[in-house]
């Protein structure tokens, strides 16, 4: 799907970074393929070096021509980033966001003309090619655009397709939740330092064994509490665990924390829409 595309990216920050290294990576596109904006000056050396590509301070230049610009800003620049290009955009090109809570629909409405546009929200994994990307259509987008947008994401990492009236609850539960399953493996590994465990080899396990965990939700395609039954013998220590875990209601704040990031995506949304009139 991206053979002999041209790549441009709005915003070569950690993320759009980790999308350009992952595409290079896989061979998807070539460097000659990719070029990129930053905001400073002082930054495109640095940016050049780490990834070889074509790197300048001007949008409208860099959007000229390009089959697919990836727009990696703030959700707060998105207002004056895409009403600065969108009088040299054309009816050919993808527009691709990856700004939080961003909706197609805000993007379309500052565009000014039928251009396709895929809003995504990747996750921080995405760095190390193990990320975690939701994807929806605007209105002007087609099965074409729909491949093109999984094709770049699928190079770092896993893509799922949903409705937008998902996406903040994508954001809330993928893009939010390697910081709370940080939060997990910091806890365990404290728990094994208070029994005796040194700190390095604590965190290890920690983290060993939720990777291994998930790999075995993903790989047996079991559902999670099956899994934990296979874990949990009669009279064993593990139900002790468990049982500590539903007393401290663990489950019930997880699914709290998720529900609560998705009603403030919800408020980042109507926030950009007020903001932008």
């Amino acid at each position: 799907m991206l053979k002999n595309k041209k790549l441009a990216v709005i915003g070569v920050g950690k993320l759009g970074e980790a999308l350009i290294s992952g595409l290079l990576k896989q061979g998807a596109l070539g460097k000659s393929d990719i070029s990129g904006s930053i905001a400073h000056e002082a930054s495109i050396a640095r940016v050049k070096d780490r990834l070889g590509i074509e790197v300048t301070l001007d949008n409208r230049e860099l959007v000229r021509g390009k089959d697919v610009i990836l727009v990696a800003v703030k959700p707060q620049n998105m207002d004056r980033v895409i009403k600065g290009i969108a009088d040299v955009l054309t009816a050919d090109q993808l527009i691709i966001s990856v700004a939080a809570s961003v909706t197609t629909q805000f993007i379309e409405e500052r565009l000014a003309k039928e251009l396709p546009v895929v809003r995504a929200m990747p996750n921080t994994p995405a760095i190390i090619n193990a990320g975690m990307t939701g994807l929806c259509l605007g209105r002007f987008a087609n099965a074409e655009h729909k491949n093109m947008a999984e094709a770049i994401f699928r190079c770092v990492g896993e893509t799922v397709f949903v409705d937008e009236s998902l996406m903040d609850g994508v954001t809330a539960l993928s893009a939010s939740g390697p910081a709370y399953l940080y939060v997990i493996i910091e806890s365990l590994a404290e728990a094994g330092v208070k029994l005796g465990i040194p700190r390095d080899i604590s965190t290890l396990l920690a983290a060993q064994t939720m990777l291994g965990s998930a790999r075995m939700v993903l790989d047996s395609k079991a559902h999670p509490a099956m899994l934990k039954d296979n874990v949990t013998t009669p009279a064993g220590c593990t139900i002790d665990g468990l049982m500590e875990l539903e007393e401290g209601k663990l489950r019930v704040t997880l699914i709290k924390a998720v529900v609560k990031a998705a009603e403030r995506a919800r408020e980042l949304v109507n926030t950009q829409n007020t903001s932008g009139k």
